[in-house]
């Protein structure tokens, strides 16, 4: 698929409205990962370099309520100063009368930051006229927009996908990259493919376990995923966080994987256990079968790391999505260290090796492991997963060539 890029378009004298995909950890008014401002800095750059105004739009968490005060984009602006190197202008709505004024007076070099999309409860509406009403105030506000925000474009979002059907729309830089590098999964990838994953709900990674199981060869599970498929094969999990409610899907996952026309949904023989996940608790490593009482299963144990490792030592490309247990403990982080090890390994022999998601990004820079020793590392986590399954992502749809 072809889409539209910055490449041939004439920015001078032009308001660019940019799409980015922060969403960037902040406590106690103070930004502490700034990876992710950091991938779209080439795009905000290029703008502002080609004679370009800057609008840029974000999102930070999810706010319950219409305006948190601690998920205001406002820290965000000594960080932006930083990088850019201009002042960074602030508007406290992102897309009303004053900020409409703000837009229009904004002159080439200058950069306006708009408050959280997410505090308009129109960016994630069910109603589509809902969606496409704050759709056209944003696009008011500037000549073009540019989506950057690969991390969120798997979201039909007034943001992502209807301010483009009223002025004409790009892709940013950063999202160009995502594009050539997850191309080594989505385009005849080097066989055997092994998708290893993890997460709380089994529901999300459900569409992408599917479609491995139909173009890979192995599916290496951890974490609530890993325990959900433990209790569908009918052992006792004890106290474990597992998704109950997805039981008979897991069963489902399980039968087609025993199709030799399928890949091999691999499930951990032995776990680390424990009665509490604190990093000083008595923990042991124990077969499934063993699992009893208040015993929770917090990683996956060294004889199916072991053999995890091995799959991996034998794999021509390897997706990786999800640490393998509760990582933020460091007693539990184990397993995670010697996947990472295993992967680190098989990339330098000559496997094509991607990476992304939240948490192993956060993972890896809690126990600085590198990243440069993976063929290619995405700042997305579900957008990720949904590309290399074959889904089509709404945000990008939009900005197809005709």
């Amino acid at each position: 698929m072809t889409y539209s890029t910055l490449d041939n378009v004439q920015l001078s004298g032009k308001t660019v409205l940019l799409r980015a995909g922060f969403d960037v950890p902040i406590i106690d008014g103070k930004v502490h990962d700034t990876a992710r401002i950091d991938a779209v800095l080439p795009t905000m750059k290029k703008i502002l370099d080609d004679g370009g105004a800057l609008i840029i739009m974000a999102h930070q968490g999810r706010p319950t309520e219409a305006r948190e005060p601690d998920m205001s984009q406002r820290p965000l602006i000594p960080v932006l100063e930083k990088l850019l190197g201009v002042p960074v202008q602030f508007a406290d709505h992102c897309c009303d009368e004053k900020t409409k004024l703000q837009a229009h007076n904004l002159q080439p070099g200058e950069v306006l930051l708009l408050e959280n999309l997410r505090y308009e409860p129109a960016e994630k509406s069910k109603d589509q006229s809902e969606r496409d009403a704050m759709g056209k105030a944003l696009a008011d506000l500037a000549d073009i927009y540019v989506n950057d925000a690969f991390s969120n474009s798997h979201r039909d979002h007034a943001s992502m996908t209807s301010v483009p059907k009223y002025i004409p729309g790009y892709l940013g830089l950063n999202i160009q990259k995502e594009l050539e590098g997850l191309s080594h999964v989505h385009d005849n990838p080097k066989k055997p493919v092994t998708l290893i994953i993890s997460g709380a709900k089994i529901e999300t990674k459900v569409p992408v376990i599917r479609q491995f199981l139909e173009k890979g060869d192995n599916i290496l599970v951890g974490g609530c995923i890993a325990n959900t498929l433990i209790a569908a094969r009918g052992f006792d999990i004890g106290v474990s966080k597992w998704d109950e409610a997805y039981l008979t899907l897991a069963q489902e996952l399980m039968l087609a994987s025993e199709s030799p026309e399928n890949a091999t949904i691999h499930i951990p023989r032995d776990v680390v256990v424990s009665s509490t996940p604190q990093d000083h608790a008595i923990k042991i490593d124990i077969p499934v079968e063993d699992i009893e009482g208040d015993m929770g299963i917090f990683d996956i144990g060294a004889v199916t790391v072991e053999r995890y490792k091995k799959i991996i030592a034998e794999s021509g490309t390897i997706v990786w999505n999800g640490p393998m247990g509760l990582y933020e403990i460091n007693s539990f982080s184990h397993a995670s260290k010697r996947i990472a090890e295993a992967i680190a390994e098989a990339t330098a022999s000559g496997a094509t090796s991607i990476v992304g998601g939240g948490d192993t990004l956060d993972f890896h820079e809690r126990y600085e492991y590198p990243m440069d020793v993976y063929t290619f590392v995405s700042t997305a986590g579900g957008a990720m997963l949904d590309y290399i399954s074959g889904k089509k992502l709404p945000a990008l749809e939009v900005l197809a060539q005709k």
